[in-house]
């Protein structure tokens, strides 16, 4: 689906495919198996009871899985969730533009509290991580959110034949602020979308892979659902 990693950037552009295809198999065999030592345990459910993800785990700072994109988010745009993988450690790889970048690295582990999830669909190659944190001030969630914006940036002016995320769009809602991109394939075609989100001093970025749609456009719903859950 996703084309050959652009040369020079081989750290800082995962190639899709095999990106996509790593976190799946991880995904899947921890949903299918048991949730990481650090995380709170998935309701794998199957596909006629799509899974929702756990219960909040709350950390000090009030920030837990149930602020995570939830089950019941996905359903208007189109997608069937299988299972959902959570933890709370901040080292999930931020979005397939970051390479091993995780918000933890970003944050120099500076944040109150992390959470990451993977949820995994019954439509083939599709899949959603997230991760959030909370930072102690608005100013410096802020701050972060400019950069997480910076990096997704980053990928938009790629060669010919590369994948690349398009332009990005503003939305506010009622609980806070998203900036969300569509992506495109390395033949033009849609193949999800990425949003950075900020919530007061909370904030973080949730990458769809796969096409739900022919429209791009879905990514918007997504981003709002995410931003609304983020809120204290």
């Amino acid at each position: 689906m996703f084309d050959n990693q652009a040369a020079g950037k081989k750290f800082s552009r995962r190639g899709r495919t095999a990106g996509v295809a790593a976190s799946l198999g991880a995904a899947l065999l921890a949903v299918g198996i048991a949730a990481h030592p650090a995380a709170a345990s998935a309701d794998t459910g199957s596909p006629s009871r799509p899974a929702a993800a756990p219960a909040a785990t709350l950390a000090e700072s009030g920030l837990g899985s149930g602020n995570l994109i939830q089950r019941d988010d996905f359903f208007q745009q189109g997608l069937s969730p299988v299972g959902a993988t959570v933890n709370m450690t901040g080292k999930q790889a931020l979005s397939a533009c970051s390479g091993e970048e995780t918000m933890r690295a970003l944050t120099k582990g500076k944040a109150r509290a992390y959470a990451d999830v993977t949820w995994t669909f019954d439509t083939k190659d599709t899949l959603l991580t997230e991760s959030v944190a909370d930072s102690s001030t608005n100013a410096a969630a802020a701050s972060y959110e400019k950069q997480l914006n910076g990096l997704v940036r980053s990928c938009q002016d790629e060669p010919d034949g590369h994948w690349y995320y398009g332009k990005g769009h503003t939305i506010t809602v009622r609980a806070g602020e998203a900036r969300w991109y569509p992506a495109f394939g390395g033949n033009g075609g849609v193949t999800g979308g990425v949003a950075v989100i900020r919530s007061g001093h909370r904030f973080g970025i949730v990458e769809l892979s796969g096409q739900p749609s022919d429209d791009p456009g879905y990514m918007e719903g997504i981003a709002a659902a995410a931003v609304n859950r983020l809120a204290d």
